[in-house]
């Protein structure tokens, strides 16, 4: 039975391409119009079938984790490419779609995240190995997407382009004290004091993140302008006249939406600037991955547009901009798996063939997610007051704006 309505699932997902499946029992069959990519895939285990039909993200990315899913080739790019265009394109058939109804209405409670579990949430993921980011972030440590405003930039460029922008959103002038909500290891937070003069206050709840960023600030003599401290956002206190928080919202979880827009405004004075750059979807709202739940960020959730605009709108703020990236962390993904595949050695040293098989099936997962499907990154800019944003965008590259004047004259 189980075979029976995989092959029905399969055939009501492939219609573009070309996915060639050997089944646990050594049958064959062929899904898609035999286009391009065309991919090879074995499953080895007798219970994947049954396990594909009830959670198709969780049960393929354990089983290629496993290696109870072989690739030819070992084409992971190919076959994700090949699933995820497929998946964005047809949807669930009728009978996965109780199980999809069911996930939904599970996910507050998936989502939940008072300040105890966001502390163990993060733990999992950015409290691994140090050596283990050096393997494939740029120097400063972004782990958010960089914003290539050249097709050819460099990965180290696209990330400082990518502050470089979100500075000039926020304004920032010298002696501005400023709040950076999930700081990572520093990196924002220490450009904002070096290069734009601020007081900058970050918060994090990774140890591993927490220390590295004050020693970094240490290290550059700007620990009297960069202070990062180990507590939850929501315990902060006093005001801010900016605040940032770059990849920090999708660990929030809806049901804490209105509390951290809630939270930004009462640390923001009144004629403050705030900027959250988040991973979103440009579909209606919905669940995360199973298996990037599990695996890789418990707890984590992409907000639709609608989702965040609708807590925003429940606080004392002007929406004084909405930007949308499209791609640009498709590409930043491309760079930190080309950069983790040079170091696969050195990983696997630092853990075990496993877990490469892991980090490269999150990292092409990912790309892939962001190449063929509806995910893409939002930049909300939030103030109380109208009037303190310019009303055009021409602030931010004044020299662009200018070009198009003395053109017009």
């Amino acid at each position: 039975m189980w075979i029976k309505l995989l092959d029905a699932f399969l055939r009501h997902l492939f219609r573009k391409g070309e996915l060639r499946l050997t089944f646990p029992d050594g049958t064959k069959e062929t899904y898609g119009d035999g286009g391009s990519p065309s991919v090879a895939v074995s499953l080895k285990e007798d219970s994947l079938p049954w396990r594909i039909i009830m959670s198709p993200d969780l049960a393929v990315g354990e089983a290629y984790t496993d290696g109870t899913l072989t690739i030819e080739d070992d084409d992971l790019y190919g076959f994700l490419s090949l699933a995820v265009s497929n998946i964005a394109a047809q949807g669930q058939p009728w009978f996965r779609k109780p199980l999809v109804v069911l996930r939904h209405l599970g996910r507050h409670l998936q989502q939940f995240n008072p300040a105890s579990r966001s502390r163990s949430n993060v733990a999992h993921h950015y409290d691994l190995s140090g050596e283990l980011y050096d393997l494939f972030l740029d120097e400063d440590r972004q782990y958010s997407c960089g914003y290539f405003a050249d097709p050819n930039m460099t990965l180290e460029e696209a990330q400082i382009a990518k502050k470089q922008h979100i500075a000039r959103k926020l304004m920032i002038e010298p002696g501005m004290r400023v709040l950076d909500i999930g700081c990572g290891w520093g990196g924002m937070g220490l450009t904002l004091a070096r290069d734009f003069g601020a007081d900058v206050v970050g918060v994090t709840l990774s140890e591993e993140q927490h220390a590295m960023a004050n020693q970094r600030a240490e290290a550059a003599g700007l620990a009297d302008k960069a202070q990062f401290k180990l507590m939850d956002y929501r315990d902060v206190q006093g005001t801010f006249d900016r605040i940032v928080s770059v990849g920090m919202f999708e660990h929030v979880g809806v049901p804490h939406y209105n509390e951290y827009f809630r939270t930004v405004r009462r640390l923001l004075k009144d004629d403050g600037v705030a900027l959250i750059h988040t991973i979103g979807r440009c579909a209606p709202p919905s669940t995360t991955s199973p298996w990037i739940a599990k695996y890789i960020f418990p707890g984590g959730y992409v907000p639709s547009l609608s989702e965040a605009t609708k807590a925003i709108e429940y606080q004392d703020f002007h929406t004084t901009d909405i930007e949308i990236w499209r791609l640009h962390y498709a590409e930043t993904l491309r760079h930190w798996y080309n950069r983790f595949m040079e170091n696969i050695d050195k990983a696997e040293a630092l853990y075990d063939a496993r877990f490469c098989r892991m980090w490269r099936y999150y990292l092409i997962a990912c790309e892939t997610t962001f190449r063929f499907n509806k995910q893409v990154v939002f930049q909300f800019q939030l103030s109380p007051k109208q009037d303190v944003v310019p009303l055009t965008r021409d602030y931010l590259y004044p020299q662009a704006a200018k070009e198009v004047r003395h053109a017009a004259e």
